[in-house]
């Protein structure tokens, strides 16, 4: 059912929805700093302790109604600012977000805080990390492989895969050294410090046992099995094949020969060619800028095929897949014939 503020909604123009969806970000960050900077004030006075509450965040999820996430993001975020001011300003700019602050916020200082936290401008929460890792490496984690335990079922499945599951955890070196034997406490992929990160898996028996068959045919290279070595290994033959059989990367090139006949086929050459000028990423130019995709990249025909488009490097470009749908659906209209949807080239073999 459509509301009535849904309906008003839909009758806005593109530039008036695009200009709107601004004003509401903006209106909202403005709002969250309001809070942030009340919710300081109301911790500095333990005002929570009068209204029932044993603690803020007891307050701000009971009382507010906020997520616990919220929550912790909030606290965190206010007890930084009353600490170090410029941050409701960034808050309120867009710099930085409240998951930026609660991250950084153990590692500011008088000294750092302005520079670090410009630093962190538009940062990604994986580009915080890195930095934070950056500032205080921490040791890298023991290499362990265990089986899991499986939940109890509520009935019992015919086969568990869950039983026959097997944790990977283990620490990805630049350098092929034995990892330190002081583990680290579990938590989330993330860089542990400066080219080095934290891995964990749960994988198969099969997968298992091949990590197991690895490292029995390394021993002679790797004595002590380390996974982290072996995947590393295994990742560098990986993506040697994936560079052969999708970039047709290969060690002797062979030259491009050209073809009577139109075809939507894209030469080993074309791919290579396109690949390299335009840097493994979509190309798309939005009005925001370019496309930042690296992920699910097709060929995309400028002068599409079903309008005798040629596939030429001249008139390919990497496009992820929904910049291509989108490129295909503003060419041929949204209801197009399904001739044109099949104008569509994947990138990959």
């Amino acid at each position: 059912m459509i509301t009535d503020a849904t309906s008003e909604l839909c009758q806005l123009a593109d530039c008036d929805l695009l200009a709107s969806v601004r004003r509401a970000a903006l209106d909202e960050r403005s709002a969250t700093r309001h809070l942030i900077a009340l919710l300081s004030e109301l911790d500095a006075r333990r005002l929570y302790l009068g209204e029932g509450f044993s603690s803020l965040f007891t307050y701000c999820t009971q009382a507010l109604h906020l997520s616990e996430h919220a929550t912790y993001n909030r606290i965190e975020a206010a007890r930084a600012a009353r600490r170090f001011p410029v941050i409701f300003e960034l808050l309120e700019a867009g710099s930085v977000t409240l998951t930026t602050v609660r991250l950084v916020a153990p590692h500011l200082t008088e000294a750092n805080h302005r520079a670090l936290l410009e630093r962190l401008h538009h940062k990604s929460k994986r580009d915080v990390e890195l930095v934070i890792a950056t500032l205080t490496p921490a040791p890298d984690v023991r290499s362990v492989v265990r089986k899991l335990r499986a939940p109890l079922p509520a009935r019992i499945p015919e086969v568990s895969d869950a039983a026959n599951s097997t944790v990977v955890e283990v620490s990805m070196l630049r350098q092929n050294t034995v990892p330190a034997a002081t583990p680290s406490r579990p938590a989330e992929v993330k860089p542990l410090a400066p080219e080095r990160y934290k891995i964990q898996v749960t994988v198969s028996r099969e997968a298992h046992d091949k990590l197991r068959r690895a490292q029995d045919l390394l021993r002679h290279v790797v004595p002590n099995g380390d996974p982290a070595i072996i995947l590393e290994r295994a990742l560098d033959l990986l993506v040697a094949d994936l560079e052969r059989t999708r970039l047709c990367q290969t060690a002797r090139s062979q030259p491009l020969r050209k073809s009577q006949r139109a075809t939507r086929h894209v030469p080993a050459a074309v791919r290579r060619e396109v690949w390299h000028r335009d840097g493994g990423q979509c190309t798309f130019q939005g009005a925001q800028g370019r496309c930042a995709e690296t992920g699910f990249l097709e060929f995309h025909h400028v002068v599409p095929y079903a309008e005798g488009g040629p596939t030429t490097a001249s008139n390919l470009e990497l496009r992820c897949r929904s910049h291509n749908q989108y490129e295909a659906e503003r060419w041929f209209g949204a209801g197009r014939p399904p001739t044109m949807r099949e104008s569509r080239t994947y990138f990959g073999p």
